[in-house]
């Protein structure tokens, strides 16, 4: 019921992901990361928010991700029903697609990135938001938005879009998590418009002085 993109921005090391549902709260079920293990989209029909979780702690371990895909999803009675995909900090990729969710589904990798979806309105919309992302500009942040919104344009969901959700991470950077998680119109507008209100004036301004992974102890100036 889902589609969601992972990658790694070569020009900065961020990685992220975003992703977009006709359901609710697409964030808070689907992405998670680490900045020191990598990213995971764990949705379908069943999701589980513990495979995204255990892939995360198998890569931080020094699994690759495919491999940690594997073990976590091989040892799920209800592997058929979920659908899960991982990124680790150099960009590589797993992805494990459940045969009973519903079609059309699937996953797709691309240099240092990989998409995956369910319910999705037709096999395109896969190859549009790797296309949609490869082609857009501006920061990361926004091209990863861009990639759902091609997404969407490509088909998406069948069922429309309710919420969206957008997850940033770099050692030298604040967490960058926002979430729409509920917009009967058009959630992934939402959060462009989020986005651009959290990057820019006062906020950003605050969160550039927050502690981070690469200077825990920073504070205000």
């Amino acid at each position: 019921m889902t589609f969601s993109i992972l990658a790694r921005d070569p020009q900065t090391g961020a990685i992220g992901g975003a992703a977009a549902t006709g359901s609710l709260c697409v964030g808070g079920w689907v992405l998670r990361g680490h900045v020191l293990a990598g990213v995971s989209a764990s949705q379908g029909a069943a999701p589980s928010t513990f495979w995204g979780e255990d892939v995360l702690s198998l890569m931080q371990d020094g699994e690759e991700p495919q491999t940690a895909v594997d073990r976590v999803t091989s040892s799920d009675k209800g592997h058929a029903h979920r659908q899960v995909s991982a990124l680790d900090l150099h960009g590589a990729t797993g992805a494990y697609t459940g045969a009973a969710n519903d079609d059309s589904k699937g996953h797709l990798s691309f240099a240092q990135g990989i998409v995956a979806g369910n319910m999705l309105s037709n096999q395109t919309v896969l190859r549009a938001m790797v296309d949609g992302y490869e082609a857009a500009q501006g920061d990361f942040s926004r091209r990863l938005l861009t990639a759902l919104d091609t997404a969407r344009s490509a088909g998406g969901d069948y069922r429309g879009l309710l919420s969206a959700a957008l997850l940033v991470l770099h050692p030298d950077h604040p967490p960058l998590t926002l979430r729409i998680d509920y917009h009967p119109d058009d959630p992934v507008k939402a959060l462009e418009d989020l986005l651009r209100r959290a990057t820019t004036g006062p906020y950003s301004d605050w969160a550039r002085q927050v502690p981070v992974s690469s200077d825990r102890d920073r504070t205000l100036d």
